[in-house]
């Protein structure tokens, strides 16, 4: 089973990596929601754990637009993040479980078999291939009542191998299932691993290869013989009939206890490599501390010690300090709260909380008081805007969604703020009655200085020419007054997905080196990621693995036409919406008919005449992101 982490702690990622490790199941991870969502896009992953508050891309939308892309996998959702808001939200968001920090770890393994159960339907207990026998459970092999220790590569590959029995699957593939994508290995990986799982069984007396190499192909699982075929749910007939090889509920108990041992031996070490970052947190607290009492305090230091106050209580939580984890909680949301209204006596609750932290620790902080490198990023959201009212139920909203709101009531103070930092995304009044201008210059402005910047429009008045007005001064969309503050945020968390969606993707399908050499050319200075192929046989896995916006195919290629390819992805539910471009010679009727009834969207003659060519390629990519876009808008208002 392959699991995906994104979660931006290192000491709660390598935490709930080695438990799981010690369990047998395959694990990477993502320090950041953007890195994330594309590792989640190009690998099948049986499970996703994902935090809430995540650098680049949060948790949510992570979530959100994961389900919206069509993958179904289970997500579990990892947050400190406790109020019953949040839960909802997240569950709302396509999550199928909210597990909050801290978190007991033999209970979130358990959560995560419970998922992994789910999302699968119908798991076998006990896989079996002749006297060899897998517990998915477990996840022990025994062959003849012989315990194999096999590593987790070897492991993954009998697995996937046993659960698949019909199916053949290249080097390139395997790397796919079992590597995690951020190894590099090439295909002799595969062909050692397996060598190696193959030797293992023979020792133990197999006297036949279970895997069987199928040349020019892959390999796939040997078949059995007739009178022996494979048995699922073997758990529950064994406990039937006693047989010598079932597996007892005392040795799975055994089994349990000792990979708990090997999770509880690796935490103690982890806690021993942690504690020596605890001083510099606390110094950041004190220095924060010192400086409540001033005027002004610097805010950039009061933002950094909320963070990794954020930071501790997950961490510590996974070391089992619970007391000392709901005091990080109780720091963060004391700095969160100082952040937007200061309070004289905010330093002294402050002092006393760091206290209480050093008892619980039972150490003083001897590191050098440095400031933190790792700030967690959460999206800022600027709002202009003079109806006091209003912007505060809007920030209300904005909060909940993990928005860090700032909110200038008038033109001159936008100014100021947009001078010192940059927000993710604004929300602008046009209409400011105490002042000579109008919102208008200031979003022409920013168009012409912060283009990255979506400035979204909101206003009472819907007249179609402030409409046309807003957009020809580089507003990003707009909104009217009248809307409720939740559709307000999800148009604004829209927005921002759409603002820093990836450049399209575009497969190239062509037996063609010349061809695919040209279009490569032509457009590769435009800024898309393109994936050529020479090879149709090696189409679906490459397909899956890119996820193209745009696929771009020939007729006539060796094994199978384009013509039949296109089929292939009209009729797979997953597909049927990628737009299909051919390239081709022909120009007869009735093979253009044949190209538009198989599924085609477009269909451009060769030899290729390169301002058409990009033209259509750049028109078909516009019509994709805007179905995108309003698809998104209608599922998440």
């Amino acid at each position: 089973m392959k699991i995906l982490l994104v979660e931006d702690d290192e000491f709660t990622t390598s935490v709930v990596v080695q438990a799981l490790t010690n369990y047998n199941y395959q694990i990477e991870t993502a320090n950041d929601g953007q890195l994330g969502l594309e590792l989640a896009k190009k690998v099948d992953y049986d499970l996703l754990l994902l935090d809430v508050s995540l650098p680049g891309l949060d948790g949510i939308s992570l979530c959100r637009q994961i389900r919206f892309a069509g993958y179904q996998m289970p997500i579990l959702m990892l947050t400190g993040k406790d109020s019953t808001t949040m839960r909802v939200i997240g569950l709302e968001a396509g999550a199928d479980d909210y597990v909050v920090k801290p978190f007991d770890l033999s209970e979130l393994i358990a959560r995560i078999k419970a998922l992994l159960r789910r999302g699968k339907e119908i798991l076998p207990i006990v896989l079996t291939w002749e006297s060899l026998q897998l517990n998915t459970n477990t996840k022990e092999v025994t062959y003849a009542a012989k315990h194999l220790h096999l590593t987790p590569k070897e492991y993954g590959l009998l697995e996937l191998f046993l659960r698949n029995p019909q199916r053949i699957y290249s080097r390139s593939a395997l790397l796919d299932k079992i590597w995690s994508s951020v190894e590099f290995p090439g295909e002799e990986a595969v062909t050692t691993q397996i060598k190696g799982l193959r030797q293992k069984l023979k020792a133990a007396g197999m006297t036949v290869d279970l895997i069987e190499t199928v040349y020019g192909l892959g390999y796939r699982l040997r078949g059995e013989e007739k009178d022996k075929s494979i048995q699922r749910e073997q758990g529950v007939l064994d406990s039937h009939r006693g047989t010598d090889n079932q597996i007892t509920p005392s040795d799975e108990l055994a089994q349990k206890h000792q990979a708990e041992a090997k999770v509880m031996a690796v935490v103690a070490s982890l806690w021993e490599e942690f504690k020596q970052t605890l001083g510099e947190q606390v110094e950041l607290f004190e220095q924060v501390q010192a400086q409540l009492s001033d005027a002004k305090p610097n805010l950039s230091l009061l933002k950094q010690a909320t963070a990794q106050a954020h930071r501790l209580a997950g961490s510590l939580g996974c070391y089992s300090l619970l007391e000392g984890s709901t005091i990080a909680r109780e720091i963060e949301r004391l700095l969160e709260e100082t952040q937007t209204t200061p309070k004289q006596s905010a330093s002294l609750q402050l002092g006393e909380l760091i206290k209480s932290l050093k008892k619980i620790l039972h150490q003083q902080p001897s590191m050098p008081a440095t400031s933190s490198s790792s700030e967690v990023s959460s999206r800022r959201l600027l709002i202009i805007d003079d109806d006091a009212i209003l912007t505060e139920r809007v920030k209300l909203e904005a909060k909940i969604h993990g928005f860090q709101v700032e909110i200038a009531t008038d033109l001159k103070t936008a100014r100021t703020i947009l001078a010192h930092h940059s927000p993710d995304v604004i929300l602008l009044d046009l209409s400011f009655p105490d002042s000579q201008e109008n919102g208008l210059k200031l979003l022409a402005e920013l168009n012409q200085s912060q283009p990255e910047i979506p400035v979204l429009v909101f206003t009472s008045c819907n007249q179609l020419s402030k409409r046309v007005e807003a957009a020809s001064h580089g507003a990003y969309g707009f909104l009217s007054k009248t809307m409720s503050a939740a559709e307000v945020i999800s148009a604004l968390t829209t927005a921002l997905n759409q603002h820093h969606l990836t450049e399209a993707k575009i497969l190239v399908v062509d037996d063609d080196f010349l061809v695919l050499n040209h279009v490569t050319a032509l457009l590769s200075p435009w800024g898309l990621q393109l994936t050529t192929l020479k090879d149709p046989q090696r189409f679906w896995e490459i397909l899956e693995y890119t996820v193209p916006d745009l696929l771009i195919l020939d007729i006539e290629m060796p094994d199978f036409s384009g013509i039949e390819l296109c089929q292939a992805v009209r009729n797979d539910p997953r597909w049927s919406h990628l737009a299909v471009l051919f390239l081709s010679v022909h120009s007869d009727t009735e093979i253009v008919h044949k190209v538009y009834a198989a599924g085609a969207d477009d269909y451009i003659r060769k030899p290729i005449v390169e301002p058409e060519l990009i033209a259509r390629i750049l028109n078909r990519l516009e019509r994709v992101q805007l179905r995108q876009k309003l698809t998104y808008q209608y599922y998440h208002q």
